[in-house]
């Protein structure tokens, strides 16, 4: 039988313009960080923006921004996600907090249906959600369930990281789901592996980003997140997104 909140959820998605999932084939490649900082860019630039953290391993990205305590979604006919830092943020540490969510299978769809269906996202130009590593229930489930979800997946120069994301772009391309490139993370030489081998997946290589220590000192303070070698190698790659 067909679940019924299925057929809510692109009603619910249909003012959002673009919907950008940053995935990842593994964790740890710093795609939290560069989802969080895509928003960030993207509504500085004037466009309106939601970020959804969609992470059930881990969602982070209510530390990446700093987000107080208190900020909650309203309950109106469903969940409206709350305003911080000029985005429009809805996350699964809302109903987590801070304990694990250790979720399996049927539960995991059950819950991102469930997500996806009560929150009423306003008209927005871009929504980009931080989506879970790997190619599990979630990945599978997102494609399924939004019908005009594009991807930007993130590796580190590693070549086990890009084994993962090669399985990861031959999933995505096999159901023709729009790759918007790959991004390099963490980059700390000038050799060009990962681009050749991006280039090789018949993908667009959108830019390296070198290892940066200040990171770390700058979660939960967005205007120094803006300020870090992530930042401004995003907006080098959403200049090239919002090109005519």
């Amino acid at each position: 039988m067909t679940d019924p909140r299925t057929s809510i959820i692109n009603e619910r998605l249909k003012g959002i313009r673009r919907i950008i999932a940053v995935s990842s084939g593994k964790g740890g490649v710093g795609k939290s960080i560069i989802a969080t900082t895509l928003a960030l860019t993207l509504s500085q630039r004037g466009c309106k923006v939601g970020l959804f953290d969609l992470d059930f391993t881990s969602p982070t990205t209510h530390l990446i921004l700093g987000t107080p305590d208190n900020l909650q979604p309203k309950e109106d006919k469903g969940l409206i996600p709350p305003t911080t830092c000029g985005l429009d943020y809805m996350s699964l540490v809302y109903y987590t907090r801070d304990k694990p969510a250790p979720l399996r299978g049927e539960d995991i769809s059950n819950a991102l249906i469930e997500l996806l269906a009560v929150t009423r996202w306003s008209n927005l130009d871009y929504l980009i959600i931080d989506m879970p590593p790997g190619i599990g229930d979630a990945v599978l489930d997102l494609i399924r369930l939004v019908k005009k979800i594009e991807f930007i997946i993130v590796t580190t120069p590693s070549r086990l990281a890009f084994e993962t994301v090669k399985k990861l772009a031959s999933l995505l391309q096999e159901l023709h789901v729009p790759v918007l490139g790959i991004v390099e993370n963490m980059k700390m030489n000038k050799q060009g592996n990962i681009e050749r081998r991006t280039k090789q997946l018949g993908l667009p290589y959108l830019g390296e980003i070198p290892f940066d220590s200040s990171i770390e000192s700058a979660i939960g303070k967005p205007s120094a997140l803006q300020n870090t070698a992530i930042a401004v190698q995003v907006k080098q790659i959403v200049a090239r997104m919002l090109k005519p």
